[in-house]
């Protein structure tokens, strides 16, 4: 929907802005959670959590731009759409993209506790930080991939895995911590909106029904993501090595970019 009421040329932002409220979530929403929590009950939270979306709801019935009923989707035809080679490649993207932030996003608390041995109050503002990497990186992915989406994923990529590499070394400080806690952020939520227009690019004639999808490879990736830090922490490895299994995913994704866009430029579909 986003990018359907904005130029073509704005369309990797306008998915940027929609993504925004996500990022901003984990800067304040979360916090704010948590505190009423604590301080009334876990069910004040959720009661919070529904009102917002109620009003989220409202708000879109009276901003949305009241359109015709247009064309009934054709279910098999879009289906079809899918399972082409390019499409399944770009949902394979999104959940190693995704994979690669949730081995450590899951686990980030224990694991800068064990690099940093820093207090509980560190580690919630680190979140903070995170949430604010998250926001910035959410910015200029979108305006980049209003250039470049698979320049934007492959640069962005590349320093995702260049900065869970280097978090191993980097969190053995506070400061160090905070820093790789932003770059890492921003790297992380980068990627986001050029996997969302890759997907809506090579399944054009399918906008909505693979946006949908690509938002279910995202959570794929969530749960293949913590199973792959949780493999890594059984196995022995110890906490320091899930940024580093991160950044494995991190690369398996660049690659897979790297190739399909070997196969077929970004041109070939940039006009469709």
């Amino acid at each position: 929907m986003a990018a359907s009421v904005v130029p073509k040329h704005k369309q990797a932002s306008a998915v940027a802005t929609m993504f925004m409220g996500l990022t901003i979530a984990n800067i304040g929403g979360v916090p704010a959670a948590t505190w009423l929590g604590e301080t009334i009950g876990w069910r004040m939270s959720f009661l919070a959590t529904a009102g917002l979306g109620l009003l989220a709801m409202v708000s879109l019935w009276f901003s949305l731009p009241k359109g015709s009923a247009g064309e009934r989707p054709d279910v098999k035809k879009e289906l079809s759409v899918l399972l082409r080679p390019q499409v399944l490649s770009a949902l394979l993207t999104t959940v190693l993209g995704a994979g690669a932030m949730f081995t450590l996003y899951t686990y980030i608390s224990p694991v800068l506790n064990t690099l940093t041995h820093a207090s509980s109050l560190f580690i919630t503002a680190m979140l903070v930080l995170i949430g604010v990497g998250f926001s910035l990186g959410n910015y200029l992915g979108g305006k980049f991939a209003d250039r470049s989406v698979s320049g934007t994923l492959k640069g962005f990529l590349l320093l995702l895995m260049a900065i869970m590499l280097a978090i191993p070394l980097l969190a053995q400080s506070q400061a160090g911590a905070a820093i790789s806690m932003i770059v890492w952020g921003a790297a992380t939520f980068a990627v986001v909106p050029p996997l969302q227009m890759r997907v809506m690019r090579v399944a054009h004639e399918a906008p909505g029904l693979s946006s949908s999808v690509n938002i279910g490879a995202f959570n794929l990736g969530n749960a293949l993501g913590a199973a792959a830090g949780g493999a890594v922490i059984s196995g022995g490895l110890g906490y320091a090595f899930v940024p580093v299994m991160g950044a494995i995913i991190a690369g398996l994704a660049l690659l897979l970019v790297w190739f399909s866009g070997r196969a077929q430029p970004e041109e070939a579909f940039a006009s469709q």
